[in-house]
């Protein structure tokens, strides 16, 4: 049997300790590099297996991901369960302050695609929970029904907890603690630790 386990998850990928500004504009300590993750599909796809079959039973007609890795797990993921696969992409305000402030968007060819269809959305971490909030809210707006948001590695409880509350199924093939903080109650702000904002794109 493959090992689909938290620390197995944290081995195909690379972590740092520091303070980090996230995507969501919560502060964090643990940043993962996620970009290598699908560059070796043979052992990621255990991980690919076991979520599709999570999802299985919430009968999607279509798999979404916001890009990039959860855009690259949607289209397996699809394939795996022989449904449609849709992406979303990512537009941040030019001034990002405050929480949950990413928009994700869907492009024009495939927003009449997803209206009335069960949609199951997935990413390849979720804590907050930002690109995928951001997902349920653009698919919502175009008249899909997203019945499950699922993830390789749920950190925490923000994000899971959202979607709970909303009443749509949250699958994880594995889970783990993580501290969020909101940027007034940061300890590590209070240290004076340096903040890196890791939710910016890269300098050209």
């Amino acid at each position: 049997m493959s090992d689909t386990s938290t620390a197995a998850f944290l081995g195909l990928v690379e972590g740092r300790r520091g303070h980090f500004r996230l995507e969501s504009g919560h502060h964090g300590g643990l940043w993962l590099d996620l970009d290598p993750l699908f560059c070796d599909p043979p052992r990621v796809a255990p991980f690919v297996t076991a979520l599709a079959g999570a999802l299985r039973k919430h009968e999607a007609e279509a798999v979404c991901g916001p890009l990039l890795g959860g855009a690259f797990l949607a289209q397996l993921v699809a394939r795996e369960l022989g449904a449609a696969f849709c992406f979303t992409e990512r537009v941040m305000p030019a001034h990002a302050d405050g929480l949950y402030r990413a928009r994700y968007r869907l492009p024009p060819g495939l927003a009449g695609r997803v209206r009335g269809r069960r949609i199951a959305m997935v990413d390849d971490v979720m804590s907050a929970g930002s690109a995928l909030r951001g997902t349920w809210e653009e698919l919502r707006a175009h008249g899909a029904v997203p019945v499950a948001a699922g993830a390789l590695l749920v950190l925490g409880s923000a994000g899971a907890d959202f979607f709970a509350e909303r009443g749509v199924a949250v699958e994880a093939v594995a889970r783990d603690e993580y501290a969020l903080w909101h940027p007034d109650a940061c300890p590590l702000c209070a240290a004076g630790v340096p903040l890196e904002d890791a939710a910016a794109p890269p300098a050209a």
